[in-house]
């Protein structure tokens, strides 16, 4: 049998339940599992040294991991930031399939590169949402970051602008919000809080929230009742999840077999 896992300090069963349904019905012998490490250098050196096939990364590791690796691919070298492992005899590449995830959600809804763009976050999420932004032609986005070297930083890398907090009146207004923070997440502290204020909802267009889990979070509820177009960390961590079943198996699963597993995945 192959192992494949996931690390990460808040784990959940969407990426467990999406991968083992699809190895189930592809007839794969593999077996996928959730943890959360105390110790994320010992955990590296289990993937390497158990023979386990793959390895997911979430936050909060996605940077501190590229020091545990063999080697970045371009996905991942180009952002800093890890969310795939895999293991090739020992030889660790570590990849990033957040990026595709969120390129392929900005050209499926079809949002247009000329909108204003609020991005709350500046960790390795909030890394890949930025260079999906710029690549897509996004050019009017400011990064909001309570930590000014993490947010300065990130918003030179791509050419954007930074603020600490997001201000009140005209400067909380965009045509799309998106939450990159933990904010809204199952579990956390701020589980049932708004990572945007009412007023900033009510002014965009288009609200997007990385966090999958829950997949309505406060902040896509209330996008919702406000009749806005809304972009869910489900979608996102179905497709991020796609990309890495296909580095770590070779498959690539019909449409439909993907479809199914997202079914299965909300009816837990």
């Amino acid at each position: 049998m192959t192992l494949c896992i996931s690390l990460s300090a808040r784990p959940s069963n969407n990426g467990t339940r999406f991968h083992n349904y699809l190895y189930d019905q592809l007839g794969l012998n593999w077996i996928y599992k959730a943890f959360a490490p105390t110790d994320l250098a010992q955990a590296i050196a289990g993937v390497r040294g158990l023979g386990i096939r793959g390895c997911a990364v979430s936050m909060p590791y996605k940077e501190d991991v590229i020091a545990l690796v063999d080697v970045m691919d371009p996905s991942a070298k180009a952002i800093d930031s890890v969310n795939t492992i895999v293991n090739d005899a020992g030889r660790l590449t570590a990849y990033n399939t957040d990026y595709t995830a969120i390129e392929q959600l900005l050209e499926r809804n079809a949002v247009p590169a000329g909108f204003c763009v609020l991005l709350k976050g500046a960790g390795g999420m909030a890394k890949a949402t930025a260079a999906a932004l710029r690549d897509a032609g996004f050019k009017d986005v400011t990064i909001i970051a309570r930590n000014e070297a993490a947010g300065r930083a990130l918003a030179d890398l791509y050419g954007f602008a930074w603020r600490a907090d997001l201000g009140t009146g005209p400067d909380a207004a965009a045509d799309m919000i998106i939450n990159v923070t933990p904010v809204g997440m199952a579990g956390g502290p701020d589980a049932e809080s708004l990572s945007f204020p009412a007023e900033a909802v009510e002014a965009a267009k288009v609200v997007f929230d990385v966090v999958a889990l829950p997949p309505e979070t406060p902040l896509i509820k209330a996008a919702r009742a406000a009749g806005k177009k809304v972009i869910t960390g489900a979608e996102v961590a179905t497709i991020q999840a796609l990309e890495q079943f296909v580095l770590y198996t070779g498959i690539r699963p019909t449409d439909q077999q993907v479809r199914d597993a997202e079914a299965f995945v909300r009816a837990q």
